[in-house]
Formats: C-alpha cells, structure tokens, sequence
C-alpha cells in the first residue's frame, strides 16, 4: 500500500491471478472512513457520546479513555442515532474498547435515508421500512477489543441500540465506510446563482454514488441496472465524468441478459430508451466499433418495433409504460409511446446508415415518417407534451406552454430532463431555470443531499425535513408520500435519475454540444436565461472544453471559449 494510500482513502483489492491485470473497478474504488458530524439524539444512558464525533485511528487500545460509554435496562436501550453529513454508499464499523466484562456485546443497527427510517425498524406494524436489496436494519455482533462491520446500503443516518443489558459497553468509535469511485470531475459548471451552482453539484454527486459495480438506480433500494431509468443518469455521467467504461459495461448487462425476441424488461419504452442511448453514445464519442457490436440486437429490436407501428400509430401490447407518475394513466403511455417509438425509428434508421444496414435503415425512417401524419393528445400532462415535443410531433411552443402551465407541480425526477429539454425547445430558458430552482431546490430545501426517486412537490409545502425528527401531526416527506414501487420509506432518496439538471445546465446554459461525431466538431451557444454569468468545463474524447459567459449592457453574450487540439469549433 501507497504512503498516500495510508494517509487517507485507501484502495480496495480483490484477489486476482498473477497473469490478471487490473480492472478499472480495482484501480478506482476506494475506502474513505467518516466519523459522525452530528448527534442527532440519544436516549437511555449514554456517557460521553460527543467523542464518537472526533477522528479515530481505526485501532482500538487497552489504554483508550476517551470512550462512549454505553448502558441499557431491561426497561430502556441506549440508543444513539448518528449523521454523517451527506448520503453516501457504504457501511458502518463499530469499535468495542476495555469494556468490563470481556465479552462481545449485541447492538441493532439501523441505517436510514432520512433521520425518519434510521428510527424505523424493519417488521414493526405500520412500517415501510425495508430490508429489500440491501440489509439496513439487523443486529450486529461487537467483539470485546475489537471492531465489527456490517451494513451495505445507501445511507446518511446511522442509529444503534444496546441489546444487552444491565454492563457499561465503552465504544472507541462508531463511523462510516464510504466506498466510491475516486474518478476526476471533468466536468464543471458555476454561474452567479449560488442555488443553481448546488443543484448541479448534487446532480453530479448523486450519479457518482450509483456507479458501483454497474450504474444502479440507487444505492440502497433499485441497486439494479434498468435501462430506461439510466438514460438521464448516463447524460450525467457522460456530462461529469467523460467516457467512462462503466457506461458500456451496464448497457451491455441488460443488452446480453435480454432475448432479442423480447423487450428489455419487458418494457417496449425501454428498448427505445436503449436505442436512444447508443444514439447518443455514438454522437458523443464517435465509437464505430462499439456501435457495430450492437447491431445484431438493436436490428431485432427495430424490427419488433416496426411490427408494433405498421398502421403509424403505436399498438404496443405489452408494458406500455413511460413513468411511475403516469403508470395508471393510458392516455399518457399511448402518447409517450408514440413519440418514443417515432425517436426510436429515426435514430435507429441513422445507425443503421450508419452501419450499412441499409434495408432497415429505409423501413425505419419510412415507418416513422407515417407516424409523424398521426399526434396523440398531450392532455395537457407534461410527461406526454415533453416526448411529443422532442420527438417533433408537437408544436415546441404548445409543449412548452403545458409544462409552464403545470409549473414545479407537474414536474417528476425522472422525466423531468425530458421537461427540461422541451422548454428549450421553445426558447425558455429562464423559465427553465426558474423550474430547477423551485422543484430540484425544493428537495435541498427539506435537508436532501442526493436527488429522490420520487417528489412531489405539492406535498413539499409544511412538510418535515429529511434530517431531523418530524413532528407528530407534520407531513413526513419521506414515511408518508410515495406510490406505486416506491411507497414510503422503501422509496430511494439518492436515485441517479433524478442528475437531470447538471446535464441540461451544462449542455444548455454553457451550449456545448457536439456538432459531429465524437465531438470532432462542436458548437458552441449559451444562453444564459436570467443568468449574468456562467462558465465551466465539458468533457470530450480531445480533452476539456473551457467556456465563460458574460451578458453585456445591450444583452448580448461575449465568451471566452478554450478548445483541445483536434475540435473545431462550428459557428451556429
């Protein structure tokens, strides 16, 4: 181990053969050892809790003073509930010191998103609470003189009680095991608005927790690959972190686990979003080889759309699903479907153009140009008016005028990019920023460090924040809202879907964009919206580009554009 790696975070090892070398997963991952920030409360008797703050070696001692010095009756547990700050993802060690009795002592440990679940224990009448896809609540055995680790979860909040009773535990220490990947942020962006400049680096913070072993959904419950949810998080990681394998690798997971006769998860929608995807890979990066590799299934899979759309409108018999917000309303997945399915042909006929497939290139672009003669109702709900917008099928100004009707209210984490990019469609870009400031902003308002699975931004009004003990009779955001999979505390509060912002302020308030593939060529148009200035960084496969924005007297924007060898810059 590295000198460097002793003084700080050190890298975690797996075992591997002599001829192996290492994967990007063993060169990145990395061990940082947090002690609590904050003692959210304590009950029953605890002597000296306010040590457990400081830092500690990692190595407990027969001399340790400095102590927590624990104690339950058979009437009350010592309990304390502990917070690390900000969400992360990993697990908790605890540390016995020279405790009287020579012996292991049980504790219960409950982790939690929100002060609110770290209080709830699994199995109790009433609760939400869950262990599902990663044990948060169990009991843990603390040798004498020793330490135990336990816990693999999204978590903030840590709390343990003493199961045994009527003996003085000294605990040395009780902190968190942060496992990330230490990968530079590319990507950056800063403008004069303080609140938009948080929101962004919460979006980039949030997709950085959810690259583990692959992208998941989230880090304590959907520790999962769906390929739907990861278009506006791959967006994001693209956006912060570059080109980045690990990207490939989860595409690929559900890709090789899918049948070509079947829909990726059963979902049409999210074989398109699959699509729209390697779209996007290929115009950022240019990967011809990666995108020929892909042939074979995307040919099946535009082949199974093809067959859905032949009379141009979407008959789609299986999931017919677009978000959780609108699973129960049909009106909206027919909508959504249609201009997915029209975004899918379009964009799948160009690869397959591009990779010579030209039979299948003319069928595709010829079925979507029949569906474009037919456009769904929106019924004035914003998941339907933003896919219609961006597919084409809608007027931009209609669909921009629905989603501003709606306002913050009819705005959901995981489409709210798709929101987002249909507003600047239309031009809007301060009101955009307006809308990010007001639904992102409202979920760092109630104590957020990662962006939800879910909000509902009426519900914010009068509601409880995350971090603290929400009073009786006040609306607990996190134990009383939810639907569908994501009823109460099962709902995941850092979920990579919602890093829409950090994209959408990068791409479009900064205007990067790739003008050829692999960004050979890049066009460059900021607009700042009700901003003064804005500047920031945006990674390529050249290298970083540079930009700073300052809107003049007249209202005219002057910038300062730092390009690397090999792009070009094309005038708009």
């Amino acid at each position: 181990m590295s000198l460097a790696a002793c003084l700080g975070a050190t890298t975690e090892t797996y075992a591997q053969r002599p001829d192996q070398e290492k994967s990007f997963e063993d060169r990145e991952f990395v061990s940082e050892y947090l002690s609590p920030t904050r003692i959210v409360c304590t009950d029953g008797q605890i002597r000296n809790a306010d040590c457990l703050m400081e830092p500690f070696s990692g190595q407990v001692a027969i001399t340790d003073r400095n102590v927590a010095v624990f104690r339950s009756t058979p009437d009350k547990k010592a309990s304390i509930l502990l917070d690390f700050g900000e969400e992360i993802h990993g697990r908790i060690q605890i540390f016995q010191s020279m405790s009287p009795e020579n012996k292991p002592v049980r504790f219960r440990l409950c982790l939690g998103e929100s002060v609110t679940e770290a209080l709830s224990d699994v199995g109790c009448e009433g609760t939400t609470a869950t262990n599902d896809h990663a044990v948060r609540d169990l009991d843990i055995l603390v040798p004498w003189l020793g330490m135990a680790e336990s816990g693999n979860s999204g978590f903030r909040f840590a709390r343990l009680d003493l199961l045994d009773c009527d003996k003085d535990v000294n605990i040395a220490a009780i902190r968190a095991v942060s496992r990330y990947r230490d990968i530079p942020w590319l990507g950056s962006f800063r403008c004069n608005d303080e609140r938009l400049n948080e929101i962004w680096r919460v979006g980039a913070r949030t997709v950085h927790l959810n690259m583990q072993d692959y992208i998941w959904d989230g880090i304590k419950r959907d520790r999962l690959v769906w390929i739907g949810d990861m278009h506006p998080e791959i967006l994001a990681v693209n956006t912060v972190f570059g080109d980045h394998p690990l990207v490939r690798k989860s595409l690929d997971f559900i890709r090789d686990r899918t049948p070509q006769d079947r829909w990726m998860h059963d979902f049409e929608s999210y074989s398109m979003w699959w699509i729209l995807m390697q779209h996007h890979l290929y115009t950022w990066y240019g990967d011809l080889d990666y995108l020929a590799a892909q042939h074979d299934f995307m040919a099946a899979q535009l082949r199974k759309i093809l067959d859905c759309v032949r009379s141009g409108r979407e008959d789609f018999k299986d999931g017919r699903f677009i978000d959780w917000p609108t699973r129960r309303n049909p009106g909206v997945a027919h909508a959504g479907l249609q201009a997915l399915a029209v975004m899918a042909l379009e964009s799948g006929g160009e690869i397959m153009g591009i990779l010579k497939d030209t039979e299948l290139q003319q069928a595709c672009l010829e079925s979507a140009r029949r569906m474009r003669e037919y456009v769904p109702d929106h019924l004035d709900n914003n998941q339907a008016a933003a896919l219609l917008g961006l597919s084409g099928l809608l007027d931009p100004h209609e669909a921009a005028q629905v989603i501003l009707a709606n306002g913050p209210e009819g705005f959901a984490t995981f489409m709210g990019y798709s929101m987002l990019e249909a507003l600047a469609l239309d031009g809007k870009y301060a009101e955009a920023q307006d809308l990010i400031s007001a639904y992102w902003g409202a979920m760092l308002d109630l104590g957020a460090t990662s962006y939800w699975e879910n909000f509902n931004y009426a519900e914010a009004a009068g509601a409880g924040r995350i971090d603290e003990i929400v009073p009786e009779g006040k609306y607990d955001i996190h134990a009383d809202g939810g639907d569908h999979c994501y009823v109460g505390l099962r709902q995941s509060l850092c979920h990579g879907w919602g890093a829409g912002p950090t994209t959408w302020l990068s791409m479009r308030v900064l205007g990067i964009e790739p003008a050829a593939p692999g960004f050979r060529k890049v066009r460059i148009r900021p607009h700042l919206g009700r901003l003064e200035w804005a500047e920031g960084s945006f990674p390529t496969p050249y290298g970083v580009i540079k930009v700073s924005h300052r809107k003049k007297a007249d209202g005219t924007v002057s910038s300062q554009i730092k390009l690397p060898k090999g792009i070009k810059l094309v005038k708009s």
